[in-house]
């Protein structure tokens, strides 16, 4: 079963932040495919995606290649991306953090309201890993960009109904 969002803690607006290890191939990949869900859907003023690794080694570079050459090859622009590392105490503004795999999520503390596995949000075996292409072939790249493109669809219908209901409750 699919889980809510938790609400933003800012009526109107939200925050999501995508984890990965280093922050060169899944994280990215999912960043810029839910950013260009939420542009379609209408929604990019009104929710912020970030991503980061846990580990610090890749900070500053590009994405890696074949996961650029995979989501431009699908249409997307991958030349914005910059690598950096998760900031623990920045979760305090973060409406959602959402880590690629168990052991991503184990670094961050694990699961709690505001923190959660990807594919929780997948439709398709919904809480399982967002396996790391990293040190496979252009296959493995291609299964990330089929797991991240059904599992945005199913977050940006969520986070357009949290935003909804936020505002409702301003009135």
């Amino acid at each position: 079963m699919i889980p809510a969002v938790p609400p933003p803690r800012d009526p109107g607006r939200y925050h999501l932040a995508l984890v990965c290890l280093g922050n060169i191939c899944r994280s990215p990949m999912a960043h810029v495919v839910l950013e260009a869900a939420l542009v379609d859907a209408g929604l990019a003023g009104a929710v912020e995606v970030t991503s980061s690794g846990t580990g610090d080694w890749h900070v500053g570079n590009r994405m890696d290649r074949r996961a650029a050459a995979t989501l431009t090859a699908a249409g997307y622009d991958a030349s914005r991306h910059r690598a950096r590392q998760f900031d623990p105490s920045s979760a305090q503004g973060i409406d959602l953090v959402l880590a690629m795999d168990g052991d991503n999520l184990a670094d961050l503390g694990g699961v709690s309201p505001r923190v959660m596995l990807f594919r929780a949000f997948d439709p398709v075996g919904t809480g399982g890993d967002v396996p790391d292409p990293y040190y496979g072939g252009d296959a493995g790249f291609e299964e990330v960009l089929t797991m991240v493109e059904r599992t945005s669809g199913t977050l940006v219908d969520l986070l357009s109904d949290a935003l909804a209901r936020s505002r409702e409750g301003r009135r």
